[in-house]
């Protein structure tokens, strides 16, 4: 079998879909066998360095300086003509596209150009996969309104299989309709539980200049609007006021690589920080290396999620936490998530209410023993998302296409 994945970004450049394909394109590859292979290449952004070589087990096209009809379209073209791929795999976030519509359409033009050569160019004929890392709208122009979600709508329509990763993003394509085969397959980690040698828990936390007793808080994954950063901030304000030494460590980068508002969300956040006082209790890691992050998780007491519509595993933030079986607050789920159990895996809030998040964290700041039951629990629940089982899932749709 012959994979094309198509992603709008890929390591080094960061970003959460980036990670995520490498990590399935990788885990796709050891599925494979000497009687059957299974040969995965990525067409991704030129910020991806290249790799040309042919042996590896994924071969990746870094060409695609820009999103649109043109450049991606022919792009395509080309290399369906040069390795004729059984499945193109698009990963879909808006975002990573610079929010352009081209890649909306992508799967009904792959319709269009196999029967118009059907019988020339069998090549052609490559079964078209979309994983929704969430269902957010492309920009078209100014008041597009429904257009814009219509065109999510068409990409799924369009496409011959849909792979979303949460129970929220099925139920709305499935009331929607129209979907020729939809799947839900989690994301996993992408970030392993691999320490550094020699780790020391207080080092660590000393390297971020939080003392030995103090209670420190960590968040991890890119900021946004939908994250929950200014009721983090305010939650923080007033743990601090409880007379708690509380500190809070961003882990990784802050912003990515691909959805520009994050940096003017990021500002806002800092001057948020900076309003309240507290530029000496909030500590920002910058970009680390996996085991780094490993590393910087482990050193806090508990992980704080604080989304505003709700705790998903379409999350990799999240999947990170469970995977380092850290306590996490996260929030109560839009739609019912039953594999959350509040106070088992998870202590869940309600969304946009820094007091109620607030009062979470001081209750576990007060609560060893809860903190070590939720870290306990969460570790074991990361057990269902490992990427072997996820290429397995994945696999099993490609099969269903092309059987």
């Amino acid at each position: 079998m012959r994979v094309l994945l198509i992603a709008g970004e890929y390591p080094p450049m960061e970003g959460g879909v980036g990670d995520y394909t490498r990590l399935l394109a990788e885990a796709l590859a050891a599925q494979g066998t000497p009687a059957a292979p299974i040969e995965v290449h990525v067409l991704t952004s030129a910020r991806a360095e290249m790799n040309d070589d042919r042996t590896a087990p994924v071969v990746r096209h870094a060409l695609m300086r820009a999103w649109g009809f043109r450049p991606l379209y022919a792009t395509v073209a080309r290399l369906q003509r040069d390795l004729a791929p059984e499945i193109i795999h698009i990963q879909y976030q808006a975002a990573c596209y610079g929010l352009h519509p081209a890649i909306n359409l992508l799967p009904r033009w792959l319709r269009l150009t196999a029967r118009a050569h059907t019988g020339v160019r069998p090549h052609s004929s490559a079964a078209c996969v979309t994983t929704f890392h969430d269902l957010l709208t492309p920009y078209l122009f100014p008041k597009a309104g429904g257009v814009r979600w219509r065109s999510v709508l068409a990409m799924a329509r369009g496409s011959h299989a849909s792979i979303v990763t949460n129970v929220q993003d099925e139920q709305r394509l499935e009331a929607a309709g129209g979907v020729p085969l939809l799947a839900r397959i989690p994301i996993g980690s992408n970030v392993p539980c691999v320490l550094p040698d020699g780790y020391d828990r207080g080092a660590w936390r000393r390297r971020w200049g939080v003392p030995d007793d103090a209670l420190l808080l960590c968040y991890f994954g890119f900021l946004n609007a939908s994250k929950g950063g200014d009721e983090l901030i305010e939650a923080l304000e007033r743990v601090v006021r409880a007379g708690i030494d509380a500190h809070l460590l961003f882990v990784g980068g802050a912003v990515g690589a691909s959805d520009a508002t994050n940096s003017a969300y990021w500002s806002q956040v800092q001057g948020s920080i900076a309003a309240r006082g507290l530029a000496e209790r909030v500590h920002t890691s910058g970009f680390l290396l996996p085991e780094e992050v490993s590393a910087s998780l482990c050193c806090a007491d508990l992980c704080v999620l604080p989304y505003r519509d709700g705790a998903s595993f379409r999350r990799g933030s999240l999947l990170a936490a469970l995977e380092h079986g850290l306590a996490i607050v996260s929030t109560t789920p839009q739609v019912e998530v039953p594999e959350l159990r509040d106070g088992e895996n998870t202590l869940l809030t309600a969304p946009n209410d820094a007091a109620a998040l607030s009062a979470a964290i001081l209750r576990l700041a007060g609560d060893a023993p809860l903190r070590a039951r939720l870290g306990a629990g969460a570790r074991a629940l990361s057990r269902r998302f490992g990427w072997e089982q996820i290429a397995a899932r994945t696999l099993e749709v490609y099969h269903a296409l092309l059987d």
